[in-house]
């Protein structure tokens, strides 16, 4: 996703790392079209089990209504996995570091409250 986003941005991407040689680009590629070739796989388990009613969902509930579920589930998950790696990130600024923005400063001030 990060090297589409530059890519349709028209930027180069920006990386500490050297550039990569024949085989490592090789692997590197490789990777990304097994991990495709398994979400895709995952995906179309998943929504053919949703469409043919053969999961756990509670009775009466019809399909579509379950694939949306589905997705707004799963775009919650996305969401708190974001904040989650935000949170840490954002545990290693300073506190003068870390912005102005009322919303901002009151997610900081609740997330760093208390001993934990």
């Amino acid at each position: 996703i990060q090297i589409m986003s530059y890519y349709f941005a028209g930027k180069p991407v920006e990386s500490n790392e050297p550039p990569r040689d024949a085989l490592t680009n090789v692997w590197f590629w490789g990777r990304v079209i097994w991990s495709l070739a398994i979400l895709c796989f995952a995906l179309a388990v998943t929504l053919s089990a949703l469409f043919a009613g053969n999961t756990s969902m509670w009775p009466g509930v019809p399909e579509g209504v379950a694939v949306i579920l589905f997705f707004l589930l799963m775009s919650v998950v996305g969401m708190l996995e974001g904040m989650q790696i935000a949170f840490f990130a954002v545990s290693k600024l300073q506190k003068s570091e870390r912005g102005e923005h009322p919303m901002a400063l009151r997610t900081c001030e609740l997330l760093f409250r208390g001993e934990g």
